[in-house]
């Protein structure tokens, strides 16, 4: 029997659908104006898993993920590269290709829906438009902003009040709200924006996702799900919005993953403590970095060390070298591997929230059981395959390019060693891991 923990009741809840068999699944996508990073690659082989779960269990799943593909952020990088917000597209376009890449690397299943603002502006404005006829917003020089103190079950996901966030908010200077915890649905915008009932303008970022999953399931989603940093104010917005408009629960069930920490902290770029997909396979294989993601319980924080992913590795190097062998064709159906014992044990945990902790620990102590039992090893192949995403293939070396900026590391590394300016040397090896290097030194003549 499928369990979650619903972020909503903070309980661990029997999963039942609206309608018999038929599932959808939304989850919110990245904002494309870098390169993906490690928490957003746990964020989304979580969700993998999920969708892939679903379906061996016989659902009909409609897998939804957006990309918020006009923001302040990519417009400051289009004008930072180009001198030119307008070419913010070019920006989004690179970066979703190469997000496209990191999930396929991962062996992420790609969703049945993969909307983008810019292709999804006219349902906005009209889901804008039904908010300001319900008064649950207002127009206030070219901008639209929802009325927060007309939706009274306001902070109900998150469990705030929203009269001590209210007394509680800061006051922007000049605001053009009612309110300070009013939020802008529509900003006005002359130079890099979309004609409206408003006038020129863009989203803004919480109505996207209310649109957008309005738009694909014409009704109330089975499982919203994203990072726990989404939970306030995004979600909690996400639901104001679209229950204030359509007179139904908007998401039955709510489900986030914990974030990436280093050295105890979350994992931010704004905290310059993190690292991207692409710099990660460049030093691991993508499949060791899903292992390792998928060794933690998704709703327990990651606490992030390359000795731990090299931990994983040697493990997940066990798994591949001891299915190598097994042939996978011969497999019928799900229903044949369903009755394998230490497939039903390990689906037993995965249905109890999502333990793959304890799914692994199942697998690794029954391994010897499997070893002169070919089918039942190839079932147990056959369900790491298509269930946890990992693919078995056998590890290449992973071998880095030499690149200038490496070279030149090197080299001043080596200096600052020569200087005896070790703190600048250990600065300098950090970044050299993070590249895929590690260095050992000799000692110094």
């Amino acid at each position: 029997m499928l369990h979650f923990t619903n972020t909503f009741s903070q309980k661990k809840e029997k999963f039942t659908t609206q309608a018999n068999k038929k599932i959808s699944l939304y989850v919110c996508g990245i904002t494309p104006y870098d390169y993906a990073h490690i928490g957003h690659g746990r964020c989304y082989v979580t969700f993998d898993l999920i969708y892939r779960l679903l379906n061996f269990l016989g659902y009909n799943v409609v897998y939804a993920r957006n990309f918020t593909d006009i923001d302040d952020k990519i417009l400051k990088r289009a004008e930072q590269e180009f001198q030119d917000p307008s070419r913010y597209l070019e920006i989004t376009n690179r970066y979703i290709k190469t997000f496209g890449d990191d999930m396929k690397a991962l062996n992420c299943l790609t969703p049945t829906h993969e909307p983008r603002v810019t292709s999804t502006i006219p349902q906005i404005i009209n889901f804008i438009q039904g908010l300001i006829q319900k008064n649950a917003a207002y127009e206030k020089d070219g901008s639209v902003y929802f009325r927060v103190a007309t939706f009274a079950p306001y902070g109900k996901l998150s469990k705030q009040n929203l009269e001590e966030l209210m007394s509680g908010a800061r006051v922007e200077v000049d605001t053009c709200k009612e309110n300070p915890m009013d939020f802008a649905l529509w900003k006005q915008d002359d130079t890099v924006g979309f004609d409206s009932p408003w006038g020129k303008g863009r989203p803004g970022w919480h109505i996207e996702c209310s649109a957008m999953a309005h738009d694909i399931f014409k009704g109330s989603v089975d499982i919203h799900g994203g990072g726990m940093d989404l939970i306030f104010p995004h979600h909690e917005n996400e639901i104001a919005q679209s229950e204030s408009l359509y007179p139904a629960p908007f998401v039955h069930f709510w489900l986030h993953n914990a974030f990436v920490r280093i050295n105890k902290e979350k994992m931010s770029k704004s905290l310059g403590n993190f690292f991207t997909l692409h710099e990660m396979f460049q030093k691991f294989d993508p499949m060791v970095l899903r292992f390792y993601f998928l060794k933690h319980h998704y709703r327990n924080p990651l606490d992030f060390s390359f000795d731990d992913v090299e931990s994983a590795e040697t493990a997940y190097k066990r798994l591949v070298n001891f299915f190598e062998e097994a042939p996978i064709n011969t497999i019928k159906n799900n229903d044949q591997i369903k009755k394998n014992p230490i497939v039903s044990a390990m689906l037993e945990c995965l249905e109890d929230d999502l333990n793959t902790s304890g799914a692994f620990g199942v697998l690794f102590e029954k391994l010897p059981t499997l070893q002169n039992n070919p089918l039942a090893k190839s079932e147990v192949k056959y369900f790491l395959i298509n269930v946890f995403g990992l693919t078995l293939q056998p590890i290449a070396e992973q071998q880095v390019a030499i690149t200038p900026e490496i070279s030149k590391l090197l080299k001043d590394r080596q200096a600052a060693r020569a200087a005896q300016n070790w703190k600048l040397a250990d600065q300098i090896r950090d970044q050299l891991q993070k590249l895929g290097i590690d260095v050992h030194d000799k000692k110094l003549k």
